[in-house]
């Protein structure tokens, strides 16, 4: 088997997004994002082949098992979701919502690696040449400088990362960029000297590449956070306007009909402001849903108690027009009748269950005249 010195893999190149997340990009820039990931997909796949059958001919197969499976997941995640984009590229033929939900795709998270595929793409190349430096079977003063290099870049790539970190538990990433440095100098200066520094190498290109990983599943939690409080936010205030609708309904309900129904509506403002942890935001918003579902009980029975008075003088209204057609409804007995049940509904509030016998009793009323054989209409 030919060592990875002598016939490096190709490194596969991942394309630049097509836009931030929200956005519905060009048709044409979507589809050479595509195409540049659909590239990315089949080179980084070759690569990672043609690593695996490179550890395995050197015997060093179980030293990057670990690193191997995780390449092949975040490959996997990747794949997984071009084929979702692609399906809703559908050959180009997509409106402003389908390119929205291209760019969604892009920047949600991957299912079972947690980061969004840019994330995922940069993780893979970092473990990738990682992997091509590990498995340099015959490292010689060249190798080692080149991969002091790429360290160098790599940890400026961490330094520009840590400068993203909240104020708040920041000074915990800078002391470990600082130790990661300072190994990466006495590395360089073994180096120099002529020192063999092929055992130390490795560790250090692992350590930057987990506190990379690290520091990119961090921000994405806290953009998640962020999201998560918007839409709390938001939640909240709708949940507010409608609190002071529904107290407006209760109130004009109680004033109208009795017996009313006797639900009272939750108060919002009893559950805090939104917190600002993910796990806590998403315990708010599961508490702001079960207020919204008390709101629709009390919607329901406020709203059919009133609707139903109103049902009930619309009924009244039809009867006394058909009694006047047929002129049953200048008998005394009617008019009378028609005088009461007006007389009860116009009350506040109005005994509804007696409104409706004397509705009842109207209708009677009007039904018992006698027509015009004389009998009863």
């Amino acid at each position: 088997m030919t060592p990875v010195t002598d016939a490096p893999p190709a490194t596969a190149t991942a394309p630049p997004p097509p836009g931030p997340l929200g956005s519905a990009p060009d048709p044409a820039a979507l589809q050479a994002y595509l195409a540049g990931l659909e590239a990315w997909v089949r080179g980084r796949r070759t690569e990672l082949d043609d690593l695996d059958a490179a550890a395995l001919g050197a015997g060093r197969g179980a030293e990057v098992a670990s690193d191997m499976a995780l390449a092949l997941s975040l490959w996997k995640a990747v794949s997984d979701r071009y084929a979702e984009m692609w399906a809703t590229w559908d050959g180009g033929r997509v409106l402003d919502a389908q390119r929205q939900q291209v760019t969604a795709l892009v920047w949600s998270r991957l299912e079972g690696v947690g980061v969004s595929v840019p994330e995922a793409c940069r993780l893979s190349d970092a473990l990738s040449a990682q992997l091509r430096t590990r498995l340099a079977l015959t490292p010689g003063a060249d190798a080692a400088a080149g991969r002091i290099k790429d360290l160098r870049a790599q940890l400026e790539r961490i330094r520009d990362q840590v400068g993203l970190e909240p104020a708040l538990g920041r000074e915990a990433t800078v002391d470990r960029l600082a130790s990661l440095m300072a190994r990466l100098e006495e590395t360089a200066d073994r180096a120099r000297r002529g020192a063999d520094v092929g055992g130390l190498l490795p560790p250090l290109e692992q350590d930057a590449a987990i506190f990379e990983r690290d520091l990119i599943v961090g921000n994405h939690k806290r953009r998640d956070a962020r999201a998560l409080l918007t839409q709390a936010r938001r939640r909240r205030a709708e949940l507010e306007a409608r609190e002071v609708e529904l107290t407006t309904l209760v109130a004009t309900c109680v004033a109208t009909v009795q017996p009313a129904p006797r639900y009272a509506v939750p108060d919002v403002a009893a559950l805090g402001p939104p917190p600002e942890t993910v796990e806590a935001v998403t315990a708010h918003l599961e508490r702001l849903d079960r207020v919204a579902q008390a709101f629709d009980v009390v919607q329901t029975a406020y709203a059919a108690a009133l609707a139903e008075h109103t049902d009930l003088l619309a009924l009244l209204d039809a009867y006394v027009a058909e009694a006047r057609a047929t002129g049953a409804g200048a008998q005394p007995d009617v008019a009378a009748a028609e005088r009461q049940a007006r007389e009860v509904l116009a009350r506040r509030p109005a005994p509804i269950a007696l409104a409706r016998q004397l509705v009842t009793t109207y209708q009677t009323w009007v039904d018992a005249q006698p027509g015009p054989t004389g009998a009863p209409a």
